[in-house]
């Protein structure tokens, strides 16, 4: 086989309708649109969720809770992921961070105990969960809070 002789896969290549091309294309005169009205007309549609002027059913459905402006997200780190470094190595944010295990720092970051530690690690983060606490001065290590 030569460069020269490759073909598409039957099928995998279909031509573009032509619209508005002559009652013999099958979709002439009207396009395919149908006889007046608003969607055969330009630029003629609704957004998402209209429902003809009656009021629509998200507006309609009452609203509960509020959202706090001031909450605080935290870039999740879970002890089972901790066991890639050495023993006795410092972690920080900043190595999470260098090392891809969190995407962003957001509001700092927060260890949960869910997998196992077992080196003595000194782990320094924004916030840890009383058994990530737990488990990591089990296994020797320190936590401490950025």
């Amino acid at each position: 086989m030569k460069l020269h002789e490759l073909k598409a896969a039957e099928g995998s290549r279909n031509k573009r309708q032509r619209v508005g091309r002559g009652v013999g294309s099958g979709t002439g005169k009207t396009s395919g649109k149908g006889h007046k009205g608003q969607k055969a007309r330009s630029g003629g549609n609704n957004r998402p969720g209209f429902e003809g002027g009656q009021l629509p059913l998200f507006q309609r459905l009452p609203k509960r809770g509020f959202t706090n402006v001031n909450r605080k997200e935290f870039a999740i780190v879970n002890l089972g992921t901790l066991n890639r470094f050495e023993e006795g190595t410092e972690i920080t944010p900043e190595l999470l961070l260098e090392e891809g295990v969190i995407n962003k720092p957001k509001s700092g970051v927060k260890v949960l105990g869910n997998g196992h530690v077992d080196k003595k690690l000194v782990v320094k983060a924004h916030k840890f969960s009383a058994s990530a606490k737990e488990t990591i001065e089990a296994a020797g290590g320190q936590t401490e809070v950025v």
